[in-house]
């Protein structure tokens, strides 16, 4: 029987936010530091990435009794990358989903120091899965680092910042989010395809799904950030623009980038073709990336 995205976003959110309050709540730190990370990983967000490692091992029939402590992993990662990306030398944005962002509330030290330790808190999470073989603990961590540091997200910033009042190309702009926003979703597919112990063909058909929705994600951000308003989007709307920064509908125009998007989606659905599922899971996630409103 075919699952409903919906169903399956709304039971397995609140068993992700609980892990990840035990994960930290179970750490012996300072009071205000626990206090930092627990205001990000509150502050919302729609767990794409934490449900997408969920969403992989329930369309390959997989049950895990570890799959929440990897999918909290990639949260981590991407929480703490929130909390950098806010800073003043960075986005340097006041608000994130319609609440004050961490360094506004704590300072900018503090705000480091979380995202330095829930990046760390990440990798440890992995060593602790103990229904894992060695092997796939190891492949999990190299996956992770190379996803989260300079050769994906971290490099992927570099190159968005370097990009800034100057005009990009459109193989420009995608070089940098296939790094900046597609690595840590890529990740997330990934996770499961290793987690199943995939063959080597059908990883690679789940990770062309993965590159494809990652560029469709970050693409449908772009056109959110022009066409909603700052109540919608829970932050400033139009700071792309107001930071000299090319983004699709900049280079393509709305019609064209939504083009663009939907030509993305299309590759991905094709991707999974090897599933022989309707409806599954990965496609209805596609099809939810392409059409949310936040």
């Amino acid at each position: 029987m075919t699952k409903c995205l919906e169903t399956f976003m709304k039971e397995n959110a609140p068993k992700i936010d609980k892990t990840l309050h035990a994960l930290i709540d179970e750490l012996s730190i300072p009071s205000e530091l626990k206090k930092s990370m627990i205001y990000s990983i509150n502050a919302g967000g729609k767990r794409v990435r934490p449900l997408l490692v969920l969403a992989t091992l329930d369309d390959l029939d997989i049950q895990l009794d570890d799959a929440y402590i990897v999918a909290c992993a990639v949260e981590l990662i991407h929480t703490y990358s929130l909390i950098h990306d806010d800073l003043p030398a960075m986005d340097d944005d006041d608000y994130r989903r319609g609440k004050l962002t961490n360094h506004k509330v704590f300072g900018d030290a503090l705000a480091i120091l979380a995202g330095d330790a829930m990046q760390a808190l990440a990798f440890q999470c992995l060593t602790r899965t103990a229904s894992l073989a060695p092997t796939q603990q190891v492949e999990l961590i190299r996956l992770l680092s190379e996803a989260s540091g300079a050769e994906g997200m971290v490099g992927g910033q570099v190159l968005d910042l370097e990009g800034e009042a100057r005009s990009l190309s459109v193989d420009e702009l995608e070089a940098i989010h296939v790094r900046k926003t597609g690595a840590l979703l890529s990740f997330s597919i990934e996770a499961g395809a290793i987690l199943a112990q995939l063959c080597d063909d059908k990883k690679g058909q789940l990770k062309r799904y993965a590159h494809h929705i990652g560029l469709a994600f970050q693409i449908k951000d772009d056109i959110l950030d022009v066409t909603s308003t700052t109540e919608q989007l829970g932050k400033p709307a139009n700071s792309d623009e107001a930071q000299n920064k090319s983004t699709y509908p900049a280079l393509l125009g709305i019609d064209g980038a939504t083009e663009q998007m939907y030509a993305r989606y299309e590759e991905a659905l094709d991707a999974l073709r090897f599933l022989e599922k309707e409806d599954a899971l990965l496609a209805q996630f596609a099809h939810y990336i392409v059409e949310r409103t936040l």
